[in-house]
């Protein structure tokens, strides 16, 4: 089926974008893709990245899909930036990396917070996203959905074609190994001081 010219998800299906419907749909889909990705990097230079790779990946593929319709353009694309931001920090575990993006905010702009506040705040995140990223894939994007985007199990398991049933043990699943994971790293640190 194809759309309209000027209506690219009509009747709920889009062929992939010509130019013209590829800038209407970064438009529209832009700020919530770059969010979850930026939910889960904590960096605005990475989700911008990410962002950025998914509408390039969407136009190179619009030559090959020309004449296969997609379900929910804007499902893919969400998904596509949460799977590319969480694919970033395996890498970055992978090679070792740290980003070294927040080392020039070492002044605070928050009232009343302390310096030690801050940065354990913010090594905790930092541990969360490393943790997360050791997550499968599913689970990682499930967590994702339900505690950074706050969605219910029920809209999770409509956005990634499963069970309600499903979300809830994949979810209980998720935070057991995040909370091990994260006991180990509470232990570790305390048996260094």
């Amino acid at each position: 089926m194809k759309s309209q010219k000027g209506d690219p998800l009509s009747a709920g299906y889009a062929v992939m974008p010509s130019t013209e419907s590829l800038s209407q749909l970064f438009g529209e889909h832009h700020r919530r893709v770059l969010t979850a990705a930026y939910r889960i990097t904590g960096s605005m230079a990475d989700a911008e990245d990410v962002t950025q790779a998914v509408f390039l990946r969407l136009a190179s593929a619009e030559r090959l899909m020309e004449d296969r319709p997609m379900d929910n353009v804007g499902t893919y694309l969400y998904r596509a930036g949460m799977n590319g931001a969480l694919d970033l920090l395996r890498t970055r575990k992978r090679a070792g990396l740290e980003p070294l993006d927040g080392a020039a905010e070492i002044a605070s702009t928050a009232q009343g917070s302390s310096p030690e506040t801050e940065a354990a705040s913010r090594q905790l995140g930092e541990t969360l996203r490393a943790a997360i990223s050791e997550l499968p894939p599913r689970a990682a994007e499930m967590f994702t959905l339900r505690y950074l985007e706050d969605l219910s199990n029920r809209e999770i398991a409509a956005l990634m074609g499963t069970s309600q049933a499903v979300v809830a043990v994949t979810l209980h699943h998720a935070r057991s190994k995040l909370k091990k994971r994260l006991t180990e790293k509470d232990r570790k640190i305390n048996e260094t001081r």
